[in-house]
């Protein structure tokens, strides 16, 4: 292979902006951006949220109540009861309990995180009611401005309107006027006749 030939396929490779191929680079296909990504298999467990979240919610209100207190405490009391009264051979936790202390540990290690979620799904969902009640409450401000607005627009109108009282004053002085030019038309008739 000649110099010129190697000379005309960088040329070539040029031309086609080939410059992988220039470098000695593998030619490989290329990527489509406006697809997405194969999902690739994780190691790690998957889990929804939503259910974790949950599930969370529920063991922190578990462990507010007077029950989880009462269990907890006869749990306790049965433990150290038993590991000094029982025989030797039968007490699993001697005396510092060092078994029920990592008991312990481990169930307040676990707690305190679950009860911060729960606390933050209920900061969510306070949130979200929040938010709800500000724009209904926005919506019922603008319902009442409304409502003012026709209301003031109605006695605008109603004063413009004419009333009984005002329509039964001005019969009346109608009904004088006529008594009054009755008898002056009496007259001026008979002297037509």
């Amino acid at each position: 292979m000649g110099a010129e030939e190697r000379d005309g396929g960088r040329e070539r490779s040029r031309a086609n902006g080939a410059s992988a191929l220039r470098r000695g680079a593998v030619d490989r296909p290329r990527v489509r951006l406006d697809l997405p990504r194969a999902p690739r298999r994780t190691f790690l467990p998957e889990y929804d949220p939503e259910a974790f979240g949950r599930l969370s919610e529920k063991i922190a209100r578990f462990l507010g109540t007077g029950r989880f207190i009462v269990w907890m405490t006869v749990t306790i009391i049965l433990w150290v009861i038993w590991n000094t009264t029982a025989p030797s051979g039968l007490r699993f936790d001697t005396y510092p309990f060092i078994f029920l202390t990592l008991a312990l540990s481990l169930q307040a290690s676990y707690a305190a995180p679950l009860i911060l979620l729960a606390q933050n799904r209920q900061d969510d969902r306070d949130r979200v009611t929040h938010e709800q009640d500000r724009k209904q409450n926005e919506r019922s401000i603008a319902d009442t401005e409304y409502l003012t607005r026709e209301i003031a627009a109605l006695r605008l109108g109603l004063g413009e309107v004419a009333t009984r009282d005002w329509i039964r004053s001005e019969l009346q002085d109608m009904l004088r006027d006529l008594e009054l030019r009755q008898p002056a038309d009496a007259e001026s008739d008979e002297r037509d006749r």
